[in-house]
């Protein structure tokens, strides 16, 4: 059963807006200048590469943006170009938060249980909700519709709705969720949270804590998952408030290995036991101690934000941010991991500064979907990564993107037209049906249409 990396497109809207609390990288570059084009053919880059190596690569398009129907609802009327001006006016962080291209971060997409772990045999997602950012929460709608487009075939896939969007059951995907695989059969899922949803226990004092127990325990019981064959863990509160939003920012498995940095998880030698126990004997935890790398360089440089895979001869690869070979510490330790016999036999380093600049490395990129060869051949949209579609995707990013937007930029109406545009593009490319608000919803292609100067210009 193949573990497959379903990549998220960067969209045109791709802008540095500071959005995140308790993300370090997006609040530090927050109002620079971004390349969307850079950062689609960065992700680009590095899905050719792994396929070039032989792992299992697909895509997942980028959402409409700026989301029009949000503005709508919060007040703001007339026509698109009236209503991004009025908002570009008089709510310039709400039309950042509306013209977030996160949904880049698959990883954050939803929570995928396989198969083999399920009740019923079916490949089981749940949609994030993504309730702790407003900018975030937008994300639910679009994503649930992606997924049941591409998993349609519900003999096959469970497409859930997403949890309740309550603080009680916060949920950010695959993020705070690792599978193991200690042999051929079931797997053993592991869940990280942050926070109980009651608000009873310890939680961090500083930055919000974006996932609860509740949500993951759900999830679990929906999935239909072996409660023997299933565990959860605690983010450390102290490490959050460092900037460690999701625990894909300071662990990563594949496997039966985890790599993870020492004050990754509340009582972690008991984490490790348990996981041991679970696992088996295989189980294999590679811990970075502080004096090897602090939670802090951690945090700067992404190296647990690195993808773990293993290729079918058995070696496993860390795909990592190049920030990781241009900070001094972090070089020496990876120089020195795959020199001993550690379980990780290289490391290749890809330059993604543009997602990492809004704070988002290799893992937040992809979502992991582990596919039979018979669930595979039931999916007919063409999302499996092959030369053909890289080199379509190319041409389609190099035609339709920007390669420099400004905060000021976003209440351009031709930046909206240019973008359903590309996406109309890309729903064909990809033989996706209707799964974008303005092709079902019946916006004409033109979103920003040449009307009524005076109401444009009093909105202005």
């Amino acid at each position: 059963m193949p573990e497959i990396n379903f990549d998220g497109i960067p969209g045109p809207t791709h802008n540095y807006a500071g959005l995140a609390r308790g993300n370090v990288a997006a609040l530090r570059n927050s109002r620079l200048v971004a390349n969307p084009r850079a950062a689609a053919l960065q992700g680009l880059a590095k899905m050719r590469a792994l396929h070039a190596r032989g792992f299992a690569q697909a895509v997942l398009p980028p959402h409409e943006r700026p989301d029009l129907g949000a503005l709508r609802a919060l007040g703001f009327t007339g026509t698109d170009a009236a209503i991004l001006a009025r908002a570009a006016k008089s709510a310039p962080a709400l039309l950042a938060a509306c013209s977030s291209a996160a949904a880049m971060w698959a990883a954050n997409a939803a929570t995928v249980s396989p198969s083999a772990d399920t009740a019923d045999r079916r490949v089981h997602f749940t949609p994030a909700n993504l309730v702790t950012h407003f900018h975030r929460s937008l994300e639910e709608a679009t994503t649930t519709r992606v997924l049941r487009a591409v998993f349609g075939d519900t003999a096959r896939f469970a497409v859930h709705d997403p949890l309740p969007a309550s603080p009680h059951f916060a949920d950010e995907g695959a993020a705070n969720h690792t599978r193991f695989t200690p042999d051929p059969g079931a797997g053993v899922e592991f869940f990280v949270f942050g926070r109980h949803g009651s608000g009873n226990g310890i939680g961090p004092a500083h930055f919000p804590a974006r996932q609860t127990f509740d949500a993951s325990a759900a999830i679990a019981r929906r999935h239909g998952l072996d409660p023997a064959r299933t565990v959860f863990a605690q983010q450390r509160p102290d490490t959050i408030d460092a900037g460690v939003f999701h625990n894909d920012v300071i662990a990563v498995g594949n496997g039966t290995l985890l790599f993870c940095h020492e004050r990754a998880f509340v009582d972690q030698h008991a984490v490790l036991c348990e996981l041991a126990a679970r696992v088996g004997r295989a189980f294999r935890p590679i811990v970075v101690r502080d004096h090897e790398l602090t939670v802090a360089e951690a945090v700067t440089t992404y190296l647990f934000n690195s993808q773990l895979l293993t290729s079918a001869d058995g070696h496993t690869t860390l795909v990592a941010p190049v920030e990781c070979r241009e900070h001094p510490r972090a070089a020496a330790y990876l120089d020195q991991l795959t020199r001993r016999d550690a379980g990780i036999s290289e490391v290749l380093a890809f330059d993604l500064r543009q997602s990492m600049r809004n704070g988002g490395g290799p893992a937040c990129l992809r979502l992991r979907v582990v596919l039979t060869d018979e669930e595979r051949a039931a999916i007919p949209a063409r999302v499996f990564f092959d030369d053909a579609l890289a080199d379509a995707l190319d041409n389609w990013i190099k035609s339709h993107y920007r390669d420099r937007l400004a905060p000021e930029d976003l209440g351009d109406g031709a930046l909206l037209d240019e973008s359903r545009r590309a996406l109309e593009e890309l729903t064909r490319l990809l033989r996706l049906p209707q799964i974008y608000p303005f092709q079902f919803e019946g916006s004409k292609m033109a979103a920003c249409p040449p009307a009524d100067a005076g109401e444009v210009d009093a909105a202005a």
